[in-house]
């Protein structure tokens, strides 16, 4: 179930949205989602951005107007006494402490545990699930080990930024000769994640199709809920104390 909304809204509410892909080659989505921080965002409990917040992130000495524009905008938010949580993606899983000094937003493990309102609830970028993409998961268990990004730092900047982009036309060659299926997640790896954390709400994002499904784990009915990516419009799951909804954004009045 996806609702069109222009996620306003009366009661506080914590925000939860993913794969924003922002990168300066596409303005439109930055507009949007400075649009909904200086908006929707400056009314929440909380916000909650679970990974792939930027296209790429070669490291937090990155000195790049765009994303350092974005970076004071989300610093904008935390000055506002808006909690800012950030998850990594599989696009910027290089985010790290000097990313936090400069927004002020905190750095989530994945997954991560969290209480909503009295509800448990796990949260998680979503790429961990998808266990029948074996290459990917290779790939991303080297990519995370600390000797990897140790080295990778030490490069120039200017040879990160090259890799980043042949690390992206790799990644959309692999899309793309990957089955559909084999790119979603993996509902036995999403039984056990949920069984693990004896949770029954699941929010993860990561594969673009958003959506709110029903599961059972343990006998007990679940949730799954599913955010989608901003492109032309932004994908929000609203969640307050007596409900939830995944809204689709516009970019309504500030």
């Amino acid at each position: 179930m996806v609702r069109e909304s222009a996620c306003g809204g009366e009661a506080l509410a914590t925000l939860f949205v993913s794969d924003l892909h922002l990168d300066a080659a596409a303005p439109a989505a930055a507009a949007l989602f400075t649009r909904f921080l200086r908006g929707p965002g400056r009314a929440a409990d909380a916000l909650y951005i679970l990974g792939d917040l930027f296209e790429a992130w070669i490291g937090d000495d990155d000195a790049d107007s765009f994303r350092d524009a974005l970076c004071a905008e989300l610093q904008q938010l935390t000055r506002a006494a808006v909690p800012c949580f950030v998850m990594h993606g599989n696009r910027d899983f290089l985010l790290a402490d000097g990313f936090e000094r400069r927004t002020g937003c905190r750095l989530l493990a994945d997954p991560t545990l969290i209480d909503l309102y009295g509800r448990r609830a796990l949260l998680s970028h979503g790429d961990l699930l998808c266990t029948q993409d074996h290459a990917y998961q290779q790939l991303r268990a080297n990519v995370r080990r600390s000797r990897w990004r140790q080295r990778f730092m030490q490069l120039p900047l200017a040879t990160r930024a090259a890799l980043a982009d042949s690390a992206r036309a790799g990644s959309r060659r692999h899309t793309g000769q990957v089955a559909a299926m084999i790119m979603d997640v993996t509902p036995a790896a999403v039984t056990a994640a949920m069984q693990a954390c004896e949770v029954s709400t699941l929010i993860h994002g990561h594969t673009h199709r958003p959506d709110i499904h029903g599961l059972e784990v343990d006998g007990r009915p679940a949730q799954r809920i599913v955010l989608g990516a901003w492109h032309q419009q932004g994908s929000v799951l609203r969640w307050d104390r007596h409900s939830y909804a995944l809204e689709t954004y516009a970019g309504g009045p500030e």
